[in-house]
């Protein structure tokens, strides 16, 4: 019997917490003809209870506490210390029967976040007012369709509405919805769709126009001034139009779909000043162009623009734009009035321009004047667009008085170049027999020139070819000397041999015989060595067959390497040195003929083991043979480097290094073909070899190839 008293005391408050809330009718009369709309936001009927407590948004919750509040109450003095409003609306509507087959859509055309419960029941979020557990997000509305919503009509619905704002962080310090609060809980009818698509077309059309039209002017005007810098006025006018083009971006930008607050404040912001500062260059222009002085009063009145653009925003004042109309139209008509003796045609032009746009202000702040929408447009444009194109106006009449002007110039030109017209042809006819003289003296120097040129390119040649005929000659008569020589010696041999033999002297046949062959294996030893030379001769001119292929270069290095090494080993037990590598392993393969840089690196490494043993072999105290080859990528490139701590190269010889035959080596050692293929090979495959070296120190070969 207790726990049946204890329940029915529960009913009992639950239907106390309901009394307050009483069904709002939604009747055909609160819908706005202009967009089809119901706006709930100023209604009576709401209850508002401060919190984040989820629980509110259940139909049984308590609303006894809650208090009477329209959406559009709502002020700055209801947020908490760090500028947040947070609470719950809640309302009990009712359709009427005129809506009984009417789908009825839910928009929230405000920056507040808003969690929507219909009954309960969670069935929509506008933003996100962090109750899911995510950031806030405002509600970016900007073109927001309305969202469809299913209502019974002859059942009355709570809607309960989970709400979060912030103040704005700049001044005006007010509530970012402070403005579109009546917006509050709009429900559209189906026309609103149409409406809104309407609406989205024309409110970007017009913008990307008139933006559009004042870009191409202010670049036009800009392109004037630049090929014009004599005509001052013409940097006014650019400067001009580049604010109305500013003012004209502004308009368009924010139009944009889902821009944030802070970027639509901030285009806010700049579009005031522009207005301002639109207004002030305007003026200054007339004054230019009406060369008159710029007054004390004129300066006062400027800065009453100015600043009032700023206050505008820091406090929020009504009527600014009348403000500035009437200032705009007053400082105009003053100097239109002092200068209308003196105006001409283009300036007249001007002066419609600027009296425009204030007065188009003027009309549309009209109290109580509802435009109709081509109206509406066509005061805009005005405003946006009338003074930039009497400025175009005006500069195309005075380019036409200064094409008059001109004219005149040229006529008097041409009476003055009549006049001089004989003197000319007097002096022409002295210059041309000047030139004519000059002439036949260049042609004589030209062909003198000439012929010393192809003198000096033979020359060249000759030397050049003598130079490698001489290289060649002494490479390769070193070895026949030997092959000619014991020849001689063989034959003389063989016949003192075969009469040994007449006298049948057997040790001595012997004796000569052992002679002949060795004197035979030294004419094949020298035949060898010229086969050699003859080999690296056609090696160095000839042009290489391979294939590029991807190459591991820093394998290819250590395989040669190896190879050198050993091989030296093979032919001089006694040979030792320690090699060092440092591989860059981010080099990875690269497209090369691995067989011509495989000759490359031979050549440089028998070039290094040469130079470490030679120096050994002077028993340097403390000298420890050492060969390091190194690979490193840089940009575009890599590097082979190859060194060795041998007697270095003398700075004297340094530059003839890679030259045919020219050999540092002992004669019989080298045949100077070595480096100069391995400096042909890295040319024809796009790279470069340089040398770095210091005499009884070391030195360094160093290969970039292109990758």
């Amino acid at each position: 019997m207790r726990s049946l008293i204890v329940i029915a005391f529960c009913l009992l408050l639950l239907n106390q917490g309901h009394t307050q809330l009483t069904a709002v009718r939604i009747s055909p009369s609160m819908i706005d003809p202009a967009d089809s709309v119901i706006r709930l936001g100023g209604t009576d009927g709401w209850f508002f209870k401060k919190g984040n407590d989820t629980v509110f948004a259940r139909n049984d919750a308590d609303t006894s506490t809650w208090q009477k509040l329209k959406p559009v109450g709502l002020t700055e003095n209801m947020a908490d210390e760090n500028g947040k409003l947070e609470g719950w609306f809640r309302i009990k509507v009712k359709l009427d029967t005129f809506f009984n087959d009417i789908p009825l859509e839910l928009a929230m055309p405000f920056w507040a976040a808003t969690d929507i419960y219909i009954d309960g029941v969670l069935t929509n979020r506008f933003g996100n007012t962090g109750s899911n557990g995510q950031p806030f997000k405002e509600n970016r509305f900007r073109y927001q369709l309305s969202v469809p919503i299913r209502l019974e009509n002859a059942k009355e619905h709570i809607f309960t509405i989970h709400f979060v704002d912030y103040i704005s962080s700049h001044p005006p310090r007010q509530l970012r919805s402070r403005g579109s609060l009546g917006e509050f809980f709009t429900l559209a009818l189906p026309a609103n769709r149409t409406i809104v698509f309407n609406q989205v077309s024309e409110n970007r059309f017009y913008p990307t126009l008139a933006a559009c039209v004042n870009i191409i002017l202010c670049l036009f005007f800009w392109l004037l001034a630049l090929h014009n810098r004599s005509e001052k006025e013409l940097f006014y006018i650019a400067g001009v139009t580049t604010i109305f083009s500013g003012m004209t971006i502004c308009a368009l930008l924010s139009q944009q779909a889902q821009v944030s607050f802070a970027f639509s404040s901030s285009l806010i912001f700049i579009n005031n000043l522009m207005i301002s500062f639109a207004i002030i260059s305007s003026l200054l222009l007339i004054v230019t162009i009406f060369k008159q002085k710029i007054s004390l009063l004129l300066i006062g009145l400027l800065l009453m623009v100015l600043v009032s653009g700023f206050n505008s925003l820091l406090f929020n004042i009504p009527n600014i734009g009348v403000f500035r109309a009437v200032v705009t139209i007053g400082i105009a008509l003053y100097y239109i009035i002092n200068s209308r003796k003196t105006l001409g045609g283009a300036q007249w032009v001007v002066v419609s321009g600027v009296l425009i746009p204030p007065v188009c202000a003027l009309l549309i702040n009209m109290p109580n004047v509802h435009w109709s929408k081509p109206s509406y447009i066509g005061l805009v444009a005005g405003i946006d667009l009338s003074f930039p194109l009497s400025l175009l106006s005006y500069v195309s009449l005075r380019f036409r008085e200064f094409i008059q002007e001109v004219k005149d110039n040229a006529q008097q030109v041409i009476q003055l170049s009549e006049e001089k017209k004989l003197q000319a042809m007097n002096q022409q006819k002295i210059l041309e027999e000047e030139v004519a003289r000059q002439t036949i003296e260049i042609r004589t120097s030209l062909s003198n020139l000439q012929s010393t040129q192809a003198q000096l390119i033979q020359s060249e040649k000759m030397a050049s070819l003598g130079e490698l005929t001489a290289g060649i000659a002494h490479e390769i008569q070193n070895p026949l000397n030997f092959v000619n020589n014991f020849s001689e010696v063989n034959k003389e041999l063989i016949v003192e041999l075969v009469g040994e033999a007449d006298k049948g002297n057997t040790e001595e046949v012997k004796a000569i015989a052992n002679d002949i062959r060795d004197n035979s294996e030294k004419i094949n030893h020298h035949g060898k060595r010229a086969d050699a030379i003859v080999k690296g001769m056609l090696q160095h001119s000839r042009a290489t067959g391979g294939q590029k292929e991807p190459t591991d270069i820093n394998a290819l290095c250590d395989e040669y390497l190896r190879l050198a090494y050993h091989g030296l080993r093979a032919k001089d037990k006694s040979f030792n040195a320690t090699i060092k590598t440092e591989f860059d392993n981010s080099i990875g393969k690269i497209s090369i003929i691995p067989q011509d840089m495989g000759r490359v690196l031979l050549n440089l490494y028998n070039n290094a083991f040469y130079a470490v043993n030679e120096k050994a072999k002077q028993k340097v105290p403390g000298f420890e043979p050492t060969v390091t080859i190194r690979t490193k990528r840089f940009v575009g490139k890599i590097q082979i480097m190859v060194e060795d701590n041998g007697n270095g190269i003398s700075q004297n010889i340094i530059d003839k290094i890679f030259q045919p035959f020219f050999t540092t080596k002992p004669t019989g050692q080298g045949t100077g073909l070595g480096l100069s293929l391995a400096y042909d090979i890295v040319k024809a495959q796009n790279g470069s070899i340089e040398v770095d070296s210091k005499a009884e120190e070391f030195t360094i070969f160093n290969v970039y190839l292109s990758v």
